[in-house]
């Protein structure tokens, strides 16, 4: 039998000119590099300077994984952005990266989910390509995060950072079985009971401003943990492989503490999660794919390889993506 499947192309990644260490976020706020990397494991952050938005750092990310395919703008059909932070309320900032690409054709859209935003977002090109409604698609995690912090709340401030992370993907045949190249499954989830546990206290709607992250941590640490396992467990059911079969684990990069507790949840060996909290703090819906592109360029992660990304993020939302590279 002969199915659809959605294959990795290439990947690209952009960060801002400006880096802040944790020393540096000290003289800023009542806090310490040894409080900050015991608790969360970052020891550093970028954050977006003038002419630095979410839809510039969604462009480079996008054609520098274009650039590495050898692909034209105009050979893609479809460009979801995940981002939280888009640069204006509308409209789409993907539209801003179709027309920056020279992109003149097919659809562009984002998609809000938060820190899972990207695993929502390949789940649905997933969709769109392995129903034949687009033959390739460019999906991309880019937040400018930093911007909706309160500077003087070492409980988030200390927490995020800015940047993006593309893939392009395109359609290809398989045989139907869990030895195909590509998407192999997807599970997506959401439950807006826990709304207010983490979110964002304004909006155009209701306070007609921006606002600032809110957070009680103590519950998104306890959610982030059981939902991401439950994530990665249901991707393992529902294909029959077991914890041992996965090579790598590309989790979102929240907090170091979260990944080490998933790990031990499920019995994962620490030593297959691929990491960059410490280098980009948490990027909201660019995280993943900052943490995928890493390890490609690296070389962790080679081709046949069984790869697991996952996130959960505010709503709550969660979800996973299992992958053979």
């Amino acid at each position: 039998m002969t199915v659809r499947r959605t294959r990795f192309v290439s990947t690209g990644s952009a960060l801002p000119r400006q880096c802040l260490s944790n020393e540096d976020l000290s003289r800023l706020v009542d806090t310490s590099d040894e409080w900050i990397i015991q608790r969360t494991g970052i020891r550093q952050r970028h954050l977006a300077g003038d002419g630095e938005t979410t839809g510039t750092l969604a462009v480079d990310a996008a054609r520098t994984a274009l650039e590495r395919a050898d692909v034209s703008p105009d050979d893609v059909d479809l460009i979801v952005v995940a981002t939280t932070t888009a640069d204006h309320t509308f409209p789409a900032t993907a539209t801003r990266v179709q027309a920056d690409l020279g992109m003149t054709r097919g659809v562009a859209f984002d998609l809000q989910a938060v820190c899972s935003g990207f695993v929502f977002a390949l789940a649905t090109a997933d969709n769109f390509i392995r129903l034949g409604q687009a033959d390739r698609a460019l999906v991309i995690g880019s937040e400018t995060f930093t911007r909706l912090l309160d500077w003087t709340d070492r409980t988030t401030c200390v927490l995020f950072g800015d940047g993006a992370g593309a893939v392009l993907l395109e359609g290809t045949d398989g045989t139907g079985t869990v030895a195909d190249q590509g998407v192999l499954s997807t599970h997506i989830y959401s439950d807006g009971r826990q709304y207010e546990k983490l979110m964002v206290d304004g909006g155009p709607s209701s306070t007609r401003t921006v606002g600032h992250v809110r957070m009680d941590g103590k519950e998104v640490f306890k959610h982030a943990v059981s939902n991401m396992a439950y994530a990665l467990e249901e991707a393992l059911n529902s294909t029959g492989f077991s914890v041992d079969d996965l090579d790598w684990v590309i989790p979102h990069q929240a907090n170091r503490r979260i990944l080490d507790a998933t790990a031990k949840r499920v019995a994962l060996d620490p030593a297959k999660i691929v990491v960059s909290v410490e280098r980009h703090a948490n990027t909201s819906a660019a995280s993943v794919p900052l943490a995928l592109d890493e390890a490609v360029c690296d070389g962790r992660i080679k081709a046949g390889q069984l790869l697991l990304l996952e996130a959960m993020g505010g709503g709550f939302t969660w979800g996973s993506a299992l992958v053979r590279w």
